[in-house]
């Protein structure tokens, strides 16, 4: 049975090799982060990819020639509910884990809560932003994993 709201929060697996269980329980936890910053939503899709897509997407609408592991598209008007895509690179992760000693796992939902903190108006431009983002991601991330 799925738990009220979920559906509002979708993942997509562009890659084959990738896919992770309980994610009804995390949808829960998005949508009470959601909550929390004040923020509704209508559609988040969460789409796990490799590094070359992801990397095509980078050049075709922002014109970085660099890999990065998440792009973060609202579609929706200021002050409209959220609609938006998130765009995740199971490479960039698996290879971030190991830079950044963090298990996979970890890795994950630190950038899975980064894209929706995004949504939420956290910026990571300047090193005060990203102090900003990165206690928020803190934050929630010893929630959901506590």
């Amino acid at each position: 049975m799925a738990i009220e709201g979920t559906k509002k929060i979708r993942f997509f697996y562009l890659d084959g090799s990738f896919y992770f269980p309980s994610r009804n329980q995390l949808k829960a936890f998005l949508l009470s982060l959601f909550r929390i910053e004040g923020v509704v939503i209508e559609k988040v899709n969460y789409i796990f990819c490799s590094d070359e897509y992801l990397l095509d997407l980078n050049k075709t609408h922002l014109n970085h020639n660099t890999l990065t592991d998440i792009l973060t598209f609202q579609y929706s008007a200021i002050g409209e509910p959220i609609i938006s895509d998130i765009f995740i690179s199971i490479d960039r992760l698996r290879e971030n884990s190991g830079i950044y000693h963090n298990s996979f796992k970890d890795e994950l939902y630190r950038v899975i809560l980064h894209g929706a903190l995004h949504l939420c108006g956290y910026e990571d431009k300047s090193k005060t932003e990203r102090a900003r983002m990165r206690a928020a991601e803190d934050k929630y991330l010893n929630q959901y994993l506590a």
